[in-house]
């Protein structure tokens, strides 16, 4: 089998949506606050400042569009939200899905797992289909069973 990459969807899209949301609002406010009726005087600093929040905001949103896995006949990396780690197959015991979980998981030797937050749930036949890729690699590799 060849080496796949898979990423989350609707969450993507929520991101990206809540991203651009934000920047609006918080310029909008930024740009509205040098005329206010309270007797406090803000700054085009204070603008700036409220406008670069907005910003930075929408740059911790976007983080939640970085997860991924890739995987091939050697291994998978699992990228999440902050970390990245990659492990070799014969290192994986199981790919599963929890029933109740929100993503997907590598379960790992000594009760250990790695989340695989590309892989969720709200995605459903996508995630039904990394789950089953990623099952089929290991078991080409390992010649477990699932």
């Amino acid at each position: 089998m060849a080496a796949v990459e898979f990423r989350p969807k609707k969450i993507r899209l929520v991101a990206g949506i809540s991203a651009v949301f934000l920047v609006v609002v918080f310029t909008v406010v930024g740009l509205l606050l040098g005329d206010t009726p309270t007797g406090v005087i803000f700054r085009a600093s204070d603008q700036i400042a409220m406008i670069c929040l907005g910003v930075l905001l929408a740059c911790g949103v976007l983080l939640l569009t970085r997860p991924r896995v890739r995987a091939d006949a050697e291994g998978v990396e699992v990228r999440n939200v902050v970390t990245a780690h990659r492990f070799a197959w014969t290192d994986v015991l199981h790919v599963s899905f929890p029933d109740g979980a929100s993503w997907a998981r590598l379960e790992l030797p000594d009760d250990e797992y790695v989340s695989i937050m590309a892989v969720q749930a709200v995605d459903r036949d996508h995630a039904v289909a990394a789950v089953r890729a990623l099952r089929e690699l290991h078991r080409a590799a390992t010649d477990r069973p699932l």
